[in-house]
């Protein structure tokens, strides 16, 4: 099966944001972190950690609304 040019940049466009998503995750993960994971670290974590992490992210930000503490 070969691929037309367009459909190999539209392939390359989507790898692009895909790669972009990735590094926001990781720069995200890092700075909530607070330096307790680098982001060699970060990057060396499977999509499941990235989520878990995430989601506990999520939670705490949640929690410190609906306490009224502040977070940053």
């Amino acid at each position: 099966m070969a691929w037309s040019l367009d459909e190999i940049l539209s392939e390359v466009k989507v790898m692009e944001n895909s790669q972009k998503e990735i590094k926001h995750e990781l720069t995200k993960i890092c700075w909530y972190m607070r330096g307790g994971v680098s982001y060699n670290e970060a990057y060396m974590m499977g999509p499941e950690d990235r989520e878990i992490i995430g989601s506990v992210i999520k939670e705490n930000l949640e929690t410190t609304k609906k306490s009224g503490l502040p977070f940053f």
